[in-house]
């Protein structure tokens, strides 16, 4: 594990940190899943070459150099799982498209193996669980490698009103691979941006295949805008959240943060699906294609109608803004017919407490049922318990407070698992009057759109308060080089439609490149 005050991660049986930066192994700076299939079948890479090649360019630039500190902690049997999918493949069965595939998985999601769970919390070191995350099970299936957990915002940022993006207790402090310095408060000099920082940061350092983040409100988006990545954030429903350590069931989703649109595709077929724990995942049924990588189509913009809130162009200053206006003259190119479509409830949302209020209520139920499903054992039972632990391990544990935490804590609960307070479900159903009723819905229905459009990753507060998919594509650079994306949103389960036009911008633009800190 890492702790802080000290590097060290956990290691394979023999593991240990590449002698020589850049790495001499496999070139796999950029590579897409597709291209590591075709290595892969051709025999020219197996997949353990390709899990020390992750793992020696995480030594190089992860724990040495530039000190990206995404990964939270390898897995002890990566190397182990890469040798029995080889085998697999040698006798004849591939799994699928993933197959073979590393990928970082954040520090919330859980894992019946030898790897912690802690969403970054010392509080949570010994609160060991009891098996995979249903998403984790699938991943496996898949025939993916589990390379290792990501570093995060300490429980998904949902700590405290003051951490940075990409800080943890348990792992440091995170830093964007495209500005990998501190300011003199420690507080990096370009933020890494949302809880799943770890996720995006070393996904756009090449450190992993792909990855999986988690995001409540913008925990996938922002870090993707901000690393030069495709991020998808689907539809609540459509991924399971059974065994993910939870901020609120009616936000809360998991989905992939990739190079590539192709990538992200084949990897949210892997963890799309219907699970029984998560009842909401009901929705999902007869919802999900058998292949999402059936719409990435280069004509995929053609004829669409396309929102874009001009209310949200007012937070693009003078650095963002050209590449933001160059982004939409390549959707213009491929045919997209962009509308101006203001959200008549824009200020409202923002104004109203009903998120943070609904927020608190949840994350106090919700984190108390999961806490309750660990491993006997476990000094750590509730949130009341993590608060007390922090205390008393303030000097490690409250660099930067836990004033969430608290506000959590204070609200009551029936039975200690049932919110029945008014003041709650007055709150739930303001949030989705504003954001989907008279907000996304009304929108879309008025001005007949396919979809709306946003700078960087600023719709993810209105779509994720509705519960709608997003998805987000490497737009560019500002001025001074900092990462852009543009934002794709859709009504529920319209993921398909999502990814059909970030593949088609995508492919005109091929607007991303690498971080320089991590050749």
């Amino acid at each position: 594990m890492t702790a802080a005050g000290g590097l060290s991660i956990l290691l394979g049986t023999g593991q240990a940190f590449a002698a020589t930066c850049p790495p001499a192994g496999p070139p796999l700076s950029e590579a897409t899943v597709a291209a590591l299939q075709e290595a892969l079948a051709s025999g020219a890479l197996t997949s353990r070459q390709i899990v020390q090649g992750y793992l020696d360019r995480i030594a190089c630039y992860d724990k040495q150099g530039p000190k990206i500190n995404a990964v939270l902690e390898i897995n002890p049997d990566a190397l182990a799982i890469a040798d029995a999918l080889d085998a697999e493949r040698r006798a004849g069965r591939v799994r699928g498209p993933l197959h073979g595939i590393p990928v970082l998985i954040k520090g919330n999601i859980a894992t019946g193996d030898r790897m912690l769970t802690t969403a970054g919390s010392v509080a949570l070191v010994d609160a060991l669980p009891q098996k995979d995350a249903f998403i984790a099970t699938r991943l496996r299936e898949a025939g993916t490698v589990l390379l290792g957990k990501a570093n995060l915002t300490e429980f998904a940022n949902f700590m405290s009103y003051y951490m940075p993006s990409g800080y943890s207790s348990q792992g440091g402090q995170t830093l964007n691979p495209y500005f990998p310095a501190l300011e003199d408060n420690g507080v990096p000099t370009v933020t890494p941006c949302g809880s799943s920082a770890g996720s995006g940061a070393a996904t756009a350092a090449n450190l992993t295949a792909i990855s999986i983040g988690t995001e409540t409100s913008g925990s996938i988006l922002c870090p993707s805008s901000f690393n030069s990545l495709v991020g998808i954030k689907p539809t609540v429903g459509l991924v399971s959240r059974t065994g993910i350590i939870p901020i609120s069931a009616s936000q809360d989703v998991a989905g992939p943060m990739t190079r590539t649109v192709a990538d992200a595709a084949v990897l949210l077929g892997a963890i799309a699906g219907y699970d029984p724990a998560d009842p909401v995942t009901a929705r999902s049924v007869g919802q999900i294609p058998a292949d999402y990588r059936t719409f990435l189509k280069l004509d995929g913009l053609v004829g669409v109608r396309i929102g874009l809130p001009p209310e949200y162009l007012d937070f693009l200053g003078p650095e963002t803004r050209p590449a933001f206006d160059r982004a939409l003259e390549v959707l213009r190119a491929q045919g997209a017919v962009i509308v101006d479509a203001p959200i008549a409830t824009t200020d409202a949302l923002f104004a109203s407490p009903s998120v943070i209020t609904v927020l608190t209520y949840e994350f106090k139920r919700d984190l108390n049922a999961y806490l309750a499903k660990v491993k006997p054992g476990t000094t750590i039972d509730t949130l009341s318990e993590v608060i007390d632990f922090n205390f008393r391990k303030r000097e490690v544990a409250l660099k930067y407070g836990q004033g969430l935490l608290v506000d959590s804590q204070q609200r009551r609960l029936q039975n200690g698992t049932a919110i029945t307070a008014q003041g709650y479900r007055d709150a739930l159903a303001e949030k989705q009057l504003l954001a989907k009723t008279e907000g996304i819905d009304a929108t879309i229905a008025k001005y007949d759109l396919d979809a709306l459009l946003f700078p960087t990753y600023y719709g993810s507060f209105v779509g994720a308060a509705a519960e709608y998919p997003s998805v987000i594509v490497p737009a560019g650079y500002a001025t001074g080089g900092l990462p852009i994306g543009i934002t794709f949103l859709g009504k529920a389960f319209s993921e398909p439609q999502l990814i059909q036009y970030a593949y088609a911008y995508e492919q005109a633009s091929l607007a991303r490149r690498p971080p320089e800190a991590t050749p």
